[in-house]
């Protein structure tokens, strides 16, 4: 129960009480009881009216009973006549003496309000004492400890990852049978860093060790260090540390280290704040005089950038472990454990949504499986078909559908040329991501989308296929252009994504003739101190020339997506018709409207769509999600084949 219910509760309690003891004689005393006068009751006996009579020999109190059945009291002389006892037997009344009541009689009263005293005072000393246990605590550490016999997650439950599980297992097989790698004279890991991507799994593999090890196991998240108090920090750490050598050999997990861990001396207020001090603590106890022997530490972030350098050097975190995003062999396994207790209608492929999915972390798969099962229910079925991973995969990727949302005619036809402008260059050009599916019904925060597909998972990108994608996101603009002669607000998101993707093309990946192999701009963060008074490291006019050759990059791209929708026109034309008609198309039916605008088939060597979820037509090549006005989070466009790296001279 908490303190303060149970200090409540106990405080009704004695009120109760003391009310009970006031109240409860007043209960038991007889309603019929009558005070007579000691004379009458004399007369009374002469009467023949009074049956009994109990004398009280201390106060003379005279209690009793009369013929008529009613309880009668009075007060006699002190001490009790004798004459008058004599009197009252001789008139037949039963006479009986009471003796003087005991001191225990007498203390009794004072006893229990003595008692109820002593009780509340014991409530307040106890309730002091927790309180100041809790100060007196308040630097001891938050963490929690796993045991082995406490069922949690295994390395069985965590699909994929091999090579990081592998990695980690290397540990645990190290705490539980340290002789094997003792005969080769092998040390023990100090700290291992798990980094990657949010969602990919960091704390669930964390989970898996606590499972698997068979060794003490004690999780803090790094903001548990972190209290109103100077010192507490530090305090939480040594105690954390001192409770983990005693349990030794035992493993502490710190989630996001990140909060504690970063580079001391960046931030705008010194150098001597709470949290440096909790790292100064931390990396004496990883690594200092007295060195924590059999205890290792796993830690886990999504940025290492910000970390400290002297938390990352070997003897303190010797391994860093890269948990990155599934790639097609790991999605499959993670949608399966996903859709373990999922009732699967028969036509579910998983391996076909993994295949459709690259890009997806863990947690994001997880969100999928949950999704399509949602939709399942949505649509009263009782198993999870194909079509609720496709809805689903929409739901993830191009946000929720806004059906309350009502468009002017006039607005949903220019929505429909945008759209169809960059559906008819994702189609026509080479080095564009495959087409999916267009539509003009709005979901999250665009008011249209459309969707493409990556062939395979990407992790370098080329200039041409940058340069296409920048020329697909110039369709919807320049599509509109060709129409309406003027623009709109629509192709906001477009440019801004161009505008950043062209500029680090020139900056830093050296894809410009007149900057040439030279990159600039720093990748420091603001927040860190280390970039907010930092002035850049190239000159006015180089600056120019940046700014120039970005707007170069863009102005060539607007004219080569011009280009191709003149020459298509009657193919943007026919998407628009198709799209007002049924609001959403597929890649197929849209490339199909195309070739028959055009006359001829735009790539005699096979339609360039996604017929399926995952699935090019006519290959089996994985696919990623890419959707304008919310693009997926690939690399961008760039183009141009108009420049050409200079010659290198013979050597």
């Amino acid at each position: 129960m908490p303190p303060d219910r149970r200090r409540r509760v106990l405080t009704f309690v004695a009120i109760f009480f003391v009310l009970g003891i006031i109240l409860i004689p007043s209960f038991f005393s007889s309603k019929n009881v009558k005070s007579v006068n000691y004379s009458n009751l004399l007369t009374y006996a002469k009467e023949q009216k009074v049956v009994s009579a109990s004398i009280n020999n201390t106060s003379g109190v005279l209690t009793g009973q009369l013929s008529d059945g009613t309880n009668y009291t009075t007060n006699g002389p002190v001490p009790v006549l004798s004459d008058e006892v004599t009197l009252l037997r001789t008139d037949n009344v039963s006479v009986t003496f009471a003796n003087p009541s005991s001191l225990a009689g007498t203390l009794l009263p004072y006893l229990i309000w003595i008692l109820i005293f002593g009780g509340f005072m014991v409530f307040l000393s106890r309730q002091a004492k927790g309180q100041m246990n809790g100060m007196m605590s308040v630097g001891r550490s938050k963490a929690k400890q796993f045991n082995q016999d406490r069922p949690t997650t295994t390395f069985a439950d965590v699909a994929g990852y091999f090579g990081v599980k592998q990695e980690i297992n290397e540990v645990v097989e190290f705490l539980k049978t340290p002789a094997r790698y003792s005969a080769m004279g092998a040390l023990i890991p100090k700290g291992i860093l798990l980094v990657g991507p949010p969602g990919t799994g960091k704390t669930m593999l964390a989970r898996a060790v606590a499972g698997e090890a068979g060794v003490p196991f004690f999780s803090v998240s790094g903001s548990d260090f972190m209290e109103m108090f100077v010192g507490v920090g530090a305090s939480r750490v040594r105690d954390l540390f001192s409770t983990a050598r005693k349990q030794s050999p035992a493993i502490v997990f710190i989630d996001e280290i990140d909060s504690i861990g970063r580079k001391r001396g960046a931030g705008l207020g010194g150098g001597h704040d709470e949290r440096e001090q909790t790292l100064n603590q931390m990396l004496s106890e990883m690594d200092g005089f007295e060195a924590a022997e059999g205890v290792v530490v796993i830690a886990a972030t999504n940025r290492p950038d910000v970390l400290d350098p002297a938390l990352l050097r070997p003897g303190r975190f010797d391994r860093q472990i890269v948990v990155p995003l599934p790639d097609l062999d790991e999605r499959l396994p993670i949608l399966q454990v996903h859709s373990k207790n999922k009732p699967l209608d028969t036509n579910v492929s998983l391996e076909m949504v993994a295949r459709g999915t690259p890009g997806m972390s863990g947690a994001d798969l997880a969100n999928l499986v949950n999704e399509s099962a949602l939709h399942a229910v949505r649509r009263h079925s009782t198993t999870i078909a194909m079509e609720d991973f496709e809805s689903a995969r929409d739901r993830v990727m191009m946000g929720q559908q806004r059906d309350s949302m009502v468009l002017r005619d006039d607005e949903r036809e220019r929505i429909a040329y945008h759209e169809s402008g960059h559906a008819l260059l994702a189609y026509v050009l080479d080095k564009t991501d495959p087409l999916h599916k267009i539509t003009i019904i709005p979901r999250g925060m665009a008011l249209g989308v459309t969707m493409t597909l990556p062939e395979e998972d990407r992790y370098i990108m080329s200039r041409q296929h940058l340069e296409d994608s920048l020329c697909m996101r110039m369709g919807g603009r320049v599509a509109e252009l060709l129409v309406y002669g003027d623009l709109s607000t629509g192709a906001a998101d477009d440019l801004q994504r161009n505008t950043e993707l062209a500029r680090r093309m020139v900056r830093e990946w050296g894809m410009s003739k007149e900057i040439g192999p030279m990159a600039w701009g720093s990748n420091n963060q603001v927040f860190l101190g280390e970039d907010l008074m930092h002035t850049r490291d190239y000159s006015d006019h180089t600056s120019q020339i940046i700014d120039d050759e970005v707007e170069r990059i863009l102005r060539e791209q607007e004219s080569r997506a011009i280009e191709v929708l003149t020459l298509h026109r009657r193919g943007l034309e026919a998407l628009t018709r198709s799209l007002l008609e049924h609001e959403t198309i597929d890649g197929e039916a849209a490339a199909q409207l195309i070739d028959e605008a055009h006359g001829e088939p735009v790539h005699p060597a096979g339609s360039r769509t996604v017929s399926a979820l995952g699935l090019r037509q006519g290959s089996n090549s994985p696919s990623e999600v890419s959707t304008n006005g919310k693009e997926a989070p690939t690399p961008v466009p760039a183009a141009a084949p108009t420049w050409q790296p200079p010659t290198l001279p013979a050597v």
